[in-house]
């Protein structure tokens, strides 16, 4: 009788797409892993196609270094308690002021790169005063997605559905003033107060994403899905609908590939995304699209202009 080997079988890859399921599933792990990683996945789909539309690519990236800055602190001061509560604090309010400035913040790329440096630096300092284990901040880092717990899951629908429920909420008016903040402003349009909105709402879906992919490698799932989405749509409800899918889908990608080659879950999602981009690049209409593409922003212009 021959032995049975299958306890001692590595984990099944193969034609039988029930059994993959099944596979993926079969550990606790990997289905918080992708619970969370879904709910993060829709959220920056959705917030990164305004971040893309509104040419706040740096500024996003930025408040994720300033989060790292937070949660350190946070670690500092309470341990692992205080990461999110860290992350939020630091990043809403560097989102709070971003937005203040307004169009002004295109012109800031220095300032925001040098704040960008220095919040590294005083995550740096803070993980050096900790004295801990060097592994909590390569998690901030980087991520930790196969170490959420159910309490996390719990954390991130919240702020996730805040995020989407928030964007839902002043869609309108934020796509009026996205498009023309110069006759939105003269309909009485509060624009300023929307772009502080906007990046505060940018400050949450950021915090919440870091636990996937960390603050270095979170820009790659808030741009890339949208930056890939705005190269195929201009209307924007099939934009951020495109985008988050494209977030998700980029997500389980990362998280099946790392179930089964043993490196790092944000490597993966990372490139997939900058694969998926190239290739976008590379198969879009470019003839076609920049043809229609600006009758297409006057259109939807003119239709925000006489919506009550």
């Amino acid at each position: 009788m021959m032995p049975d080997f299958s306890l001692a079988a590595g984990p099944y890859f193969g034609w039988d797409l029930l059994r993959v399921v099944e596979e993926l599933f079969h550990y606790t792990f990997m289905q918080h892993a992708f619970e969370a990683g879904t709910i993060v996945a829709i959220s920056a789909g959705v917030i990164g196609y305004f971040v893309v539309l509104r040419g706040l690519s740096f500024a996003a990236h930025a408040l994720s270094h300033i989060g790292f800055a937070g949660a350190t602190g946070g670690v500092l001061l309470a341990g692992t308690a205080l990461v999110l509560p860290g992350l939020l604090v630091f990043t809403m309010s560097a989102g709070a002021v971003m937005g203040a400035l307004g169009q002004r913040l295109r012109g800031r790329d220095v300032t925001i790169g040098l704040v960008m440096a220095w919040s590294l630096g005083l995550g740096l300092l803070f993980t050096y005063l900790y004295q801990g284990s060097a592994n909590l901040a390569i998690g901030i880092l980087f991520g930790q997605i196969f170490g959420i717990t159910t309490r996390d899951i719990a954390v991130t629908f919240v702020a996730g559905s805040v995020t989407i429920l928030l964007v839902v909420a002043v869609y309108r008016p934020l796509l009026f003033a996205t498009l023309d903040e110069e006759v939105a402003e003269a309909k009485g349009v509060p624009v300023r107060g929307l772009s502080i909105a906007f990046m505060v709402i940018l400050a949450v879906a950021v915090s919440e994403a870091v636990q996937v992919v960390g603050v270095l490698l979170i820009f790659a799932l808030i741009v890339a899905p949208a930056a890939i989405a705005e190269r195929f749509t201009t209307r924007p409800s099939r934009g951020l609908l495109l985008s988050a899918v494209l977030a998700v889908l980029f997500t389980w990608a990362g998280l099946t590939v790392a179930y089964y080659v043993p490196y790092p879950v944000g490597f993966f999602i990372t490139t997939i995304a900058f694969a998926s981009y190239i290739l976008a690049r590379a198969a879009a209409p470019t003839l076609t699209l920049p043809r229609t593409r600006g009758r297409e922003l006057r259109e939807r212009e003119e239709q925000l202009r006489h919506s009550p």
